[in-house]
């Protein structure tokens, strides 16, 4: 395979990612319109030539696991703006990107108040990433934590003024968990929750 082609090739697994987000956004972005998510990604992963499992996976896959489907983990949340230095996140591998962050997203949960903080890469073009930790990395999910936005890659769902749909059912492992080859940045410590987040992706 040429470096063309597999550069085309990840040109079309992004294009295909975000049409999946745009279904969910026009959707009611319920237990119907997740499942149908569900569906179209493990579609993707397991036949895409940029799926991100290894071949050794692909060998047995039949499909992602996931938490049950649960409604209270759909949230919306008012973001306050922030104006702090760019921040160097460090990745799975070697290396790190800078990101900028820009708000701070609060929601309440388990009767505990959180935060989580929204970043802006700063290289060309940007694109907001969402990445978080909860009592459920190392052990049921990644110790390095999971992605919830990362629209440089497709996954957006949704805002309407400086309101932003936070689905955790929608929450889902880099692509480093599924092989090595990737190096992925990982949860920075202010994204740290410290409640279980029982949606998303599981491993």
């Amino acid at each position: 395979m040429s470096q063309t082609t597999d550069t085309l090739d990840l040109l079309e697994y992004r294009r295909i990612v975000a049409a999946m987000y745009e279904e969910v956004r026009q959707g009611d972005m319920d237990a119907t319109s997740w499942s149908h998510w569900r569906t179209d990604r493990d579609e993707l992963f397991a036949t895409h030539p940029q799926s991100p499992l290894s071949s050794e996976v692909l060998d047995g896959f039949s499909g992602l696991p996931y938490f049950p489907y649960d409604p209270s983990w759909r949230l919306e949340a008012g973001v306050e703006s922030i104006d702090d230095p760019p921040v160097q996140i460090g990745h799975s591998g070697e290396g790190a990107t800078t990101f900028r962050p820009f708000g701070v997203a609060r929601i309440r949960r388990q009767g505990v108040d959180l935060e989580l903080v929204l970043y802006w890469l700063t290289g060309y073009g940007g694109g907001v990433f969402l990445p978080f930790r909860d009592g459920t990395s190392g052990t049921d999910t990644y110790g390095g934590g999971r992605y919830l936005l990362d629209t440089v890659k497709g996954a957006d769902l949704g805002h309407t003024d400086d309101m932003v749909v936070l689905d955790f059912n929608y929450a889902y492992h880099p692509s480093c968990v599924h092989d090595d080859r990737w190096s992925c940045p990982l949860a920075p410590p202010e994204n740290w929750l410290s409640v279980d987040v029982r949606a998303g992706e599981r491993l």
